[in-house]
């Protein structure tokens, strides 16, 4: 029997059982333990009561959908584990609908294993980089500890999801250049790259969650060249 506290850990939640079968089967052959799950809510019962380095989530799923599974699980159980939703469905909105209830990448079918596992392997080097950082980052009132996987803006914790925890880390350090959008999706994603609606939808995820609840912005675009984070109030007063 495997070691499960030094292996990479994924939680399949699939119910199309031959799928399911040949997916764990790839990732087992690959060095990945996996956990099985027929529906939406035995998935969200082992999700909440298990650590996984990466849950690969079927959208079509009976009694509850990936939709809803991924935001209670980032709503309810205010778990971080990064998600890959695999969805028969490829238009932007649908893909718009999974990145907003919480997941961090996609993939639709039909879809080689090769890819699932280069996915899932992005997404553990990822949050392993996150956790390995160590440090606190400040901007304007807002806060990301990166060891605690925590943001608070104003003394308020806010519900990021492992990938604006990411673009936050990027945008951050750099505060207050600007970042290009080539070089956040050569860091975030790597060789990996997503289509072009992928980053703009997380940031607007983001944005909802940083910026709109307070009276001021601290995520900007400018244009033809990328984005900053930066408080421009501060800026102005100081010159």
């Amino acid at each position: 029997m495997s070691d499960r506290s030094t292996r990479k850990i994924v939680l399949l939640v699939e119910d199309n059982r031959q799928l399911s079968e040949a997916e764990g089967a790839f990732l087992e052959s690959a060095g990945y333990d996996v956990d099985y799950a027929m529906d939406g809510m035995e998935g969200y019962r082992l999700a909440t009561e298990n650590h996984y380095d990466v849950i690969v989530l079927d959208v079509g799923l009976p009694r509850i959908d990936g939709l809803e599974f991924c935001r209670r699980l980032r709503t309810e159980a205010r778990k971080a584990t990064p998600v890959l939703m695999l969805t028969a469905r490829d238009t932007l909105d649908d893909k718009v609908a999974g990145l907003e209830a919480g997941a961090d990448d996609y993939l639709t079918k039909p879809f080689a294993v090769q890819e699932l596992r280069a996915r899932i392997e992005a997404l553990v080097r990822r949050v392993r980089r996150e956790v390995g950082g160590g440090e606190q980052l400040e901007v304007g009132g807002l806060v990301l500890d990166l060891l605690s996987h925590t943001v608070k803006r104003e003394g308020r914790t806010l519900n990021v999801s492992p990938i604006g925890m990411q673009l936050l880390s990027i945008l951050m350090r750099a505060s207050p250049a600007v970042v290009s959008r080539q070089d956040i999706e050569r860091e975030i994603w790597g060789g990996n790259l997503p289509d072009s609606d992928t980053l703009r939808s997380h940031l607007y995820n983001l944005r909802k969650v940083v910026d709109k609840p307070f009276d001021h912005p601290l995520i900007h675009t400018v244009m033809s060249f990328g984005f900053r984070i930066a408080d421009a109030r501060s800026e102005v007063s100081a010159t």
